[in-house]
Parts: structure tokens; C-alpha cells; sequence
């Protein structure tokens, strides 16, 4: 089975790029969206997180605004905080993989936001990296609410400069167009899957 990680810097439509590669009927394993549901109420990582970070527990879930504050520039308490919550986000990935190759998918995408931040390009087959305009990304970061320059400047300061991620993509997913331009590269991409070897699924069971 193929891993295809999908990933791009914030705004550049990732997320909408998932959903088209789903639609194209791939599997999609969100990153962010299994971190979301080990802070929700009843999720697998709040009692363990209550014991460090009691302020940010509101009503049986992380506040993920206060958590944020917290390790915000304190390097010991971030390191705390992924401890706790990578094995637990990796475990949900683990058993997604073992279901979507039970069932005989031929491939499936990880939707992973930091994937070449960490370094972690090893543990997929195929990187695809989504990308715009620096125009059109801060275009679309400013609508969000609660969004201000000077976040998305902070934002962007963390995150591996977009020229950087493109060199190290297999493929390059341009948004800047329309949703349709988007899925005609999206498909053009799948079609070239089948040249790639799938060896990262077997390396991570070793």
C-alpha cells in the first residue's frame, strides 16, 4: 500500500486538496483532525493531559487556545505536550494504516501539516505539496476569524519557507486557480502513482 503524505504551508488549501484526493477515492488520514479528537471530550488525552496542564481543561476537554498559551516559548512544557500526545496521535495513524491495508486499498494519503518541518518525508512513498501564491495565501489566512498579520507572520515563521517544501516534493499541487484546476492535477497525480514503490508502509512495521 502506498503513503502519499500530503502537505503545505498554511493557506495554500490543503485541506480542500485532501478532500479532492478523497473524493478521487483515496483514503485521508487528518493529522490534525485525530489530534482535535484526543482533546474533545472523552478523548484519549485529556486525563493524561490534566495532570500537566490542569488550566487548560474546560469542561472534560483541552482548551486548545490555553494549551497553546502555555507552551507558547517554554520549550520544557512543549516537549511535555508531544510526549503525551504524539504516541497517542500515532497510534490512531497506526491503526487507520492496518485497516485501510486490511481492506486492500492500494493507497492512502496522510494529511500531515509539519511533515517536512520534522524531517519525517521517510515515513511516506510520495510527498505532494500544495501550494499558491504568497499573494493568495495571505489573502485567505486574513479571512479567518480571529486572524492578524502579525499571527500569520508568526505562523509563517515556524513553518519551512513554501520554495523549500516544492524541491522536496515528488509533486505539486498549484491552488491558486479554481477547485476544478485542482482536481484535474489531483487526478493527473494519481494516475502517476503506480511508479512508485511502496516501501514506507513495510518500514514502519520493522
Amino acid at each position: 500500500m502506498l503513503l502519499v503524505g500530503l502537505t503545505g504551508s498554511i493557506g495554500m488549501g490543503k485541506s480542500k486538496s485532501a478532500e479532492l484526493f478523497e473524493a478521487e477515492g483515496l483514503p485521508v488520514y487528518d493529522a490534525d483532525a485525530s489530534v482535535h479528537a484526543l482533546y474533545e471530550k472523552g478523548g484519549a488525552a485529556v486525563a493524561l493531559l490534566s495532570d500537566f496542564f490542569p488550566e487548560a481543561i474546560k469542561d472534560g476537554a483541552v482548551d486548545r487556545t490555553i494549551l497553546g498559551q502555555l507552551v507558547l516559548n517554554d520549550s520544557e512544557k512543549l516537549q511535555k505536550l508531544e510526549s503525551i500526545v504524539h504516541p497517542l496521535a500515532g497510534q490512531m495513524q497506526k491503526e487507520f494504516l492496518e485497516l485501510q491495508e486490511a481492506s486492500g486499498k492500494q493507497a492512502v494519503v496522510l494529511d500531515i501539516p509539519l511533515l517536512l518541518e520534522k524531517n519525517a518525508e521517510g515515513l511516506v512513498d510520495v510527498v505532494v505539496v500544495v501550494s499558491t501564491t504568497p499573494e493568495v495565501q495571505k489573502k485567505r489566512v486574513l479571512e479567518r476569524p480571529g486572524m492578524t498579520e502579525e499571527k500569520f507572520l508568526s505562523i509563517l515563521s515556524k513553518q519551512m519557507p513554501d520554495s523549500e517544501k516544492r524541491e522536496k516534493a515528488d509533486f505539486v499541487v498549484d491552488s491558486t486557480i479554481s477547485e476544478a484546476d485542482a482536481q484535474r492535477q489531483i487526478r493527473d497525480i494519481i494516475k502517476k502513482l503506480d511508479s512508485f514503490p511502496a516501501r514506507a508502509l513495510a518500514i514502519r512495521k520493522e
